[in-house]
């Protein structure tokens, strides 16, 4: 039995490189160029230019609590659509799925990336998550949080995505 391999043609292997080729499977490195232009697109996720900063978008984590209402999909879903509304968003589906004997995961998904929740009601409860890029302004939902489900007591933070692509590491 003979070994075939012998008979095919030679290939030269590239030289290593500290950076590989952009690739599908392996995107180019983030430039100033590139995310000036991803602020500057014609799509509804666009980069955003605030304060000297480019990012992706603003990702708010919100703390909902002493709430009412967080066990009725219903509910969740009219507060999604009016968050998504006030916020400027794109509103392209939702889904909702309720637990038993209680509580509420959903999500909306956005044109401009989502919102999402999990609800804890017999603690009163509700884990929201709104991370919108472009020009929707997704403070506006922390608002229609606490009107829905009748609180003042509402915890935010504020995650900048995508602001480290040119002072993070390796920049």
């Amino acid at each position: 039995m003979s070994d075939t391999t012998d008979h095919l043609p030679a290939v030269s292997k590239p030289a290593p490189s500290h950076s590989p080729p952009a690739t599908a499977d392996r995107p180019r490195k983030a430039t100033a160029a590139s995310l000036d232009a991803l602020t500057r697109a014609d799509r509804t996720d666009h980069f955003i230019r605030r304060d000297n900063r480019v990012f992706a978008g603003t990702h708010l984590i919100i703390e909902v609590m002493e709430a009412t209402g967080l066990d009725c999909e219903q509910r969740i879903q009219d507060a999604f659509r009016r968050a998504a509304t006030l916020c400027g968003a794109t509103l392209l589906h939702i889904h909702t799925h309720k637990f038993s004997p209680q509580g509420v995961s959903g999500v909306a998904v956005l044109g401009e990336s989502h919102i999402t929740v999990h609800t804890w009601p017999e603690i009163g409860y509700g884990a929201f998550d709104v991370f919108m890029c472009g020009d929707a302004e997704p403070w506006k939902a922390v608002e229609v949080f606490k009107d829905a489900f009748d609180t003042d007591e509402v915890a935010v933070r504020e995650l900048l995505r995508g602001a480290e692509l040119l002072s993070g590491p390796g920049a």
